[in-house]
């Protein structure tokens, strides 16, 4: 069996023994020593001056949210995980849809203004697949009528744009550590910010609102990261660039192959350090796609429908149509990448497609 990505552990006894840490000073939660220092060694890998380690990669949007104060109307792309558009809905704001890039992917900027009105509080945009959207224009536009301006970054963990970390873009950007990411502490998170007051604020949001033990600054919820969470982060660290090598061997192969195929492949941003987070097929319509699906299953290679369905067609969002976003959903496919997918495989995968188109 194949799986469309898997999750990079590190050898179990280096692990082991960053967590004896937390078992030597009896010290497994409220932000201990080890989350401490992984924090402060993402800082410096990443080159941001403020990050805030989470339990997961949701929470940072719904305290995002909380922190600047939304109301109204947020517009966000339709063509991101469930979580951007559930976040804004769980925080009692209104998603309002804006269609994509039709080669990006990222939320069409050109856009964004025509959805503007009176209600309206911030953009959410996604850095779909590790690609960064068009960072400058939405500043501007953010600028012209005052809004606050989130990224979800969930994809992006090494990414940089024009030489800096696509993390120190907006008022705040999150980013994932869920196991199937390229970094990951098994599940987990971070909030990022150039601003210390604003990081200030993110902080106690996510820490119950606690002002030391016996005062509160305000509300907050509890989205701490564990040190078992910590001690999975310190032990993937080190290994993060034998794993982007890899990553980018593999899908060097696949654009290799595909580049004069009928597929459609991922656009990347000009001025881009990619990350080789995924590896996203655009097919000629959805037929074509299930009927590739169906041929690698036969041979136990999984793919996923990511992004699938359209956030403008679930259930507790008002249907809106969205050309762009509607008509790629259906045809996108994301194949199997991960470290030590090997190329044998990899060869495999893209003899099964060839012969499929």
């Amino acid at each position: 069996m194949i799986k469309v990505t898997k999750t990079f552990l590190p050898p179990q006894e280096e692990y082991q023994a960053i967590l004896k840490k937390a078992w030597d000073a009896n010290w497994i939660t409220n932000r201990g020593p080890l989350i401490q220092e992984l924090e402060g060694k993402l800082k410096s890998y990443l080159s941001v001056p403020n990050i805030i380690a989470t339990t997961n990669g949701t929470l940072p949007l719904q305290i995002a949210i909380k922190a600047l104060n939304l109301k109204g109307e947020i517009i966000t792309t339709p063509f991101s995980y469930v979580a951007t558009t559930s976040s804004i809905k769980w925080e009692g704001c209104t998603p309002v849809f804006v269609d994509i890039h039709p080669e990006y992917l990222t939320i069409d900027e050109t856009k964004i203004e025509a959805a503007i009105t009176s209600k309206t509080s911030a953009i959410l945009a996604t850095h779909v697949f590790g690609n960064p959207c068009n960072v400058e224009k939405i500043e501007a536009i953010a600028n012209k009528h005052d809004l606050k301006v989130i990224y979800d970054a969930a994809h992006c963990f090494g990414v940089s744009y024009k030489g800096r970390s696509v993390f120190n873009f907006g008022d705040v950007s999150t980013c994932s550590f869920h196991a199937t990411k390229l970094f990951h502490t098994g599940e987990g998170g971070a909030l990022f910010t150039k601003s210390d007051t604003l990081n200030d604020k993110l902080f106690y949001h996510h820490n119950f609102g606690h002002d030391g033990p016996e005062a509160f600054q305000g509300i907050g919820i509890n989205a701490k990261m564990s040190e078992l969470q910590g001690a999975m982060g310190l032990a993937v660290l080190p290994y993060m660039e034998d794993i982007l090598n890899k990553r980018k061997i593999i899908c060097d192969n696949y654009t290799t192959a595909f580049k004069n195929s009928s597929l459609q492949l991922l656009k990347i941003r000009k001025h881009t350090d990619w990350n080789y987070s995924y590896y996203p097929a655009i097919f000629q319509d959805e037929k074509q796609l299930l009927k590739v699906q169906e041929a690698l299953m036969k041979k136990q290679i999984n793919t996923r429908r990511y992004f699938y369905p359209s956030l403008n067609n679930i259930i507790y969002v008002k249907k809106d149509e969205k050309v762009i976003s509607d008509h790629i959903s259906k045809r996108i496919l994301c194949l199997p990448l991960y470290h030590d997918l090997p190329i044998t495989d990899v060869q495999r995968i893209i003899s099964i497609i060839l012969e499929q188109l």
